[in-house]
This record gives structure tokens, sequence and C-alpha cells, in this order.
């Protein structure tokens, strides 16, 4: 017999109450992060387009048709060097793109990065076009006539070497200014910086040297490319601080983190602000570009596998070229005017 003044169960009532004031965990199926991939048609008729682009403002801009076509054949084969070389590495995604009255630039993507192959691939673009520059001084200066374009051998040779030495110097973003920070300096260190802002500084006095007011756009562009790194590396900051891993790919990067990162672009970057957050779980009209975000925020591994011995041999390859024009006794009045 059960007395009724006491309850069955004393701690039911305490059991209910504790399970009433616990609070509700929300259950979200994520769905898939954003792809988009890119289609080698796709990038070959941006490339095509980019070089239309290229042609178009030349024609306008350079004194003689020739002359145009000259440099963009100069332009190219340095590029091809670049290309072959990252193909050679497998990087993905590969594409040469033009920029108008300013060059062009091989695009492509690899997660880890070794200090080896990086030398190799910015090598690989200047090196072939003093080479090739060289062979056809030296040949008119033995007497042959040979003309390009209807311009003589070695006014295409010293423009052959001119484009590529430039391109060796030690100033970012040039080939021997990437050369310089990824092998012997630590990217991420405080040197890094300081180098960088010295080629800002550098660039500048050089498009006023040189009366070209369009090269003012390589300096603004790395300031604003500098001032968004900072602005990254705070979000980064955040991300960690909510338990997301970044030392991945995007291919092995979960919906979940995807969704949580995005949510975190929202709140943090501005070019996202009119965007909603989730959920809903909707694609944005700014999801490919969010998606190019977080994959910049995912960490690249640089693989440091350059001896003391392996840098001295890339220094000497890079002074080597860089010195051949003057060793070789060419004439180089081009750079008089810059005190060189």
């Amino acid at each position: 017999m059960t007395n009724p003044e006491e309850p069955i169960d004393g701690n039911t009532n305490e059991e209910n109450l504790s399970q009433e004031n616990q609070p509700v965990t929300e259950t979200f199926i994520y769905p898939p992060k954003f792809e988009k991939k890119e289609q080698p048609a796709n990038i070959l008729l941006r490339s095509l387009a980019s070089l239309a682009a290229y042609l178009i403002l030349g024609y306008y801009i350079f004194p003689s048709y020739k002359i145009l076509l000259l440099i963009t054949a100069i332009v190219m084969i340095h590029e091809l060097g670049h290309f072959f070389a990252m193909k050679f590495y497998r990087y993905n995604e590969l594409g040469i793109f033009f920029i108008p009255l300013l060059g062009a630039y091989v695009s492509g993507t690899k997660r880890e990065v070794s200090q080896k192959q990086s030398a190799v691939i910015l090598l690989a673009g200047p090196l072939p076009g003093i080479i090739i520059g060289t062979v056809m001084y030296l040949l008119a200066q033995n007497g042959h006539g040979y003309n390009f374009l209807d311009i003589g051998l070695e006014r295409t040779g010293l423009l052959f070497i001119i484009l590529n030495l430039i391109n060796l110097f030690p100033v970012y973003p040039l080939d021997g200014g990437q050369l310089l920070n990824r092998v012997f300096l630590e990217e991420e260190s405080v040197w890094s910086k300081v180098f960088v802002f010295l080629s800002i500084g550098f660039l500048c006095w050089f498009a006023w040297k040189s009366n070209f007011p369009v090269l003012f756009v390589f300096p603004a562009l790395m300031l604003l490319r500098l001032f968004g790194e900072t602005k990254i590396s705070s979000i980064e900051k955040r991300i960690e601080t909510e338990g997301i891993h970044l030392d991945l790919d995007y291919e092995h990067l979960p919906d979940e983190d995807y969704w949580k990162i995005r949510n975190i672009l929202i709140e943090e970057h501005p070019s996202f602000k009119d965007v909603e957050p989730t959920p809903p779980f909707e694609y944005s009209h700014k999801e490919e570009k969010i998606m190019t975000t977080i994959q910049s925020l995912l960490h690249r591994h640089l693989i440091q596998d350059v001896s003391v011995a392996g840098k001295l041999l890339i220094f000497l390859v890079w002074a080597a070229a860089i010195a051949s024009p003057w060793l070789l006794d060419m004439d180089m009045s081009f750079f008089r005017r810059f005190g060189l």
C-alpha cells in the first residue's frame, strides 16, 4: 500500500523541470558547399578574350603594329615558359591572361607549393627569352641580316633581352621579386612585408621616371592587396576561434564548415554585407566570390626544400642572367636613363 501524501517517484518532477530548462539544440542538414569547376574551354575563351583586348588597345598605343606583334610574341614566349613549367608540376586550372599595356600572367592552382618548383617556374619565363635574345643579338653582330616583321635581328634580340631582364629585377611582383620572396624570404615574415613596401616605392619611382603613368596601377593594386590580406588575416583568426580547421584543401572542406565560414565572411567582410546569412541555406549571386574567398583562407603549404647550396645555385643562375648583357658588352643604353 502506498502513502497518498508521498509521490510515487520523488525525482520525477525535478527531472521534468530540468529537461524543460535545458536549451533546445537545433540540428541542421547542411547542403553541399558551392562548386564551380572551371572548364578548359572557358579558360581558353577568357585567355583569347584577354589577348584580343591586349591587341586592340595596343594597336592604338604602340607606334607600329609590327612592334606590337613583336612584343606580344615576346610576352607569349615568356608566359609559355611559366605555363609549361606549371603544367609539368601538375598545377590545375591553368590559363594565360593578358593585361592591356601591362603584360600577362599565368594563373593556376596547387595546394602544396615547393620552393624548388617555384624557382623553376619563375625562372622558366625570363631565361628562355634572354637566351633567344642573346642568340639573335650575336647572330646580328656576326653579319646575319635576318628580319622579323621588318625589324632587324639586333633590335629584336635586344627587345627579347630587355623585356625579360626587367622581369628578373628583384622587385615584387616581377619574377625576380617573387623568386626572392619565395625562396630567400619567409612569405609571412616582417622582412617580406618590408620588401613588398620597398617594391611599391620602387614601382612608383619607375612609373614616374619612365613617364608611363599606367604603371602606377601595379603599386595601387599591391596596396589594395595588402589591406585585403590584413582583413583576411583577422577573419582567419575569427574562424580559428570558432574551432574550424583551415589546414586542408577546398575539396576536403566539410559542408558544415563551408556554411559556418560563409556566415563569418558575411559578418566580417565588407564585400558580402548584402548577402543573407544562413539558415535558410541558399546560394547567393555572390556565391562564386564567396567560394574564392574561402579558398584563399585555406592554408597553402610551402615546402621548404631548397638547401643553402640550392639557394646559392639559384642566386648564381639569376645573377648570371641579369649580368649577361653587360658581360657580352651589349648595347643596354635603355637602362642608362634610370642610372643602371
